[in-house]
């Protein structure tokens, strides 16, 4: 019989709930430990000319590498330093304008102590995250942060988990209240991260997107439908745009109203294609989101709109399956 075999389902759930639960209980109970130090904290990381250096070792420094890629990410510049490394040369990294986040929960590193030392030799202000207020890194620094958890959520209370929980939120809370501080948005953000799905979403505008130039179905009015339909087959947008003479858009002609223009007259090849358009056809203009054309788009059943300029003279053109290839929806 295997490890596997002898598990329960009850038993499983019961381990997993318990290590939540003193988790839960470790950030219950710094969240209500934060005081004028963590103000203090956030002020130094507002006031950095340079950047935030994140440093530790073992578990603790795989949770700083974390936090340095949150500030980095929300308008704080940041990166991290290994413990280790740090004193065989990466020291070299530090510059008089950073701030150093040191963090340990014993606070006993010896590394950590000999960076800080340097750190202090230059000038760079400490803030410390650990368990032990009492400990030699917790003096060392300008300003404390006491992570300290009753107890870990391992059984054998040694593997580090409660207290690497409580140390990942209070860099989130750092990160937070100085992206709140500096009115940090959500197009900062996307710069920040051009290549994922959010940077397209809020990066990306109609104008990058839409069709325009030759590429754009368009007629007139009076129009004859033969050729409203050559238009639309050698565009390729599943419709046309019918304008006046000031270039403004008074019309839409799609492939339904096609079909629902056959259903109710049989022939139409005698008919201008005013004769089945939709009249007012749904705009957005080439300066907004392209997300939010897919809104347009999606809340209102639509597979094309025009595209206006702010005169409302039309530019362009959008269909959903361009916002599809750019990867906006």
């Amino acid at each position: 019989m295997t490890i596997s075999d002898r598990l329960s389902i009850s038993s499983t759930l019961a381990s997993a709930q318990r290590t939540l639960s003193v988790e839960i209980a470790a950030l219950e109970s710094l969240k209500n430990r934060l005081d004028a130090s963590f103000h203090q904290a956030v002020n130094l990381i507002l006031g950095c000319h340079g950047r935030v250096v994140v440093t530790g070792i073992g578990k603790s420094g795989h949770i700083g590498r974390k936090i340095a890629a949150t500030l980095a990410s929300t308008g704080s510049p940041a990166f991290f330093m290994h413990g280790v490394e740090a004193i065989h040369g990466d020291l070299g990294m530090l510059t008089p304008e950073d701030v150093v986040i040191a963090i340990s929960y014993s606070g006993t590193a010896e590394e950590l102590i000999t960076v800080l030392s340097v750190c202090k030799r230059m000038g760079i202000p400490i803030i410390a995250i650990t368990g032990n207020p009492q400990s030699e890194l917790a003096g060392s620094s300008q300003v404390h942060l006491n992570v300290h958890v009753d107890q870990e959520a391992c059984p054998l209370n040694l593997a580090p988990t409660a207290s690497t929980t409580a140390t990942m939120a209070l860099g989130d809370a750092l990160a937070v209240a100085c992206l709140e501080a500096r009115g940090f948005g959500a197009e900062d953000f996307a710069r920040s991260h051009p290549g994922g799905a959010l940077g397209r979403r809020l990066l990306t505008h109609v104008h990058d997107v839409m069709r325009q130039g030759p590429a754009l179905p368009v007629v007139k009015a009076e129009t004859a439908m033969p050729q409203a339909l050559e238009e639309m087959s050698r565009k390729g947008m599943g419709m046309t745009i019918v304008v006046n003479d000031a270039n403004e858009p008074v019309g839409i002609f799609t492939d339904g109203d096609l079909r629902r223009l056959i259903s109710k007259v049989g022939d139409v090849r005698q008919l201008n294609v005013s004769d089945g358009m939709s009249l007012e056809p749904r705009s957005v203009t080439a300066d907004a989101l392209a997300v939010e054309a897919a809104s347009l788009m999606e809340s209102n059943k639509l597979s094309q709109v025009v595209v206006v300029n702010k005169q409302g003279k039309l530019i362009g053109a959008l269909h959903m399956h361009d916002l599809m290839a750019a990867k906006v929806i």
